[in-house]
């Protein structure tokens, strides 16, 4: 492989920009994908950015990158709280993995505070906007570097 991530994104983010914007800003989800391909492009990385509403096809997704990718990125949205089979399936990556999140959702509702997937990640994003994309990208091109 060279350098090949994958940026998964859970359910709703697809309407990303039509949103409660006050949460996650006025970005469309097309004008996000445009941003981290050309972050990705600068630093050399070569990646896919998809986007699923079904959690069965982000965990077909997250099994099928541990032979094709280097690194997942992960907002796994909603599913971040309640999804034991996504948990599951990024615990088989044995490769970096960084948990972002557009909005701080240690902030948030209680039941949004419990992530089930930060203790098996390399690390986190959390709470810093559409630009905790790009800062997931340069973090997980150092990570891919060592």
């Amino acid at each position: 492989m060279n350098n090949k991530i994958i940026i998964i994104n859970g359910p709703n983010l697809n309407l990303l920009g039509e949103r409660e914007q006050s949460q996650y800003g006025s970005i469309s989800f097309g004008e996000l994908k445009e941003n981290c391909i050309n972050k990705s492009k600068e630093l050399g990385l070569n990646i896919e950015f998809t986007q699923s509403n079904v959690e069965g096809e982000l965990v077909n997704i997250i099994q099928e990158s541990i032979k094709k990718f280097d690194g997942i990125i992960i907002n796994a949205a909603a599913f971040t709280h309640t999804s034991i089979a996504i948990r599951d399936a990024l615990s088989i990556f044995k490769k970096p993995i960084i948990e972002l999140h557009i909005s701080n959702i240690y902030k948030r509702e209680e039941f949004r505070q419990k992530s089930l997937i930060s203790d098996i990640v390399t690390g986190g994003i959390f709470g810093l906007g559409s630009n905790g994309y790009i800062l997931a990208i340069i973090a997980m091109q150092k990570l891919l570097e060592k």
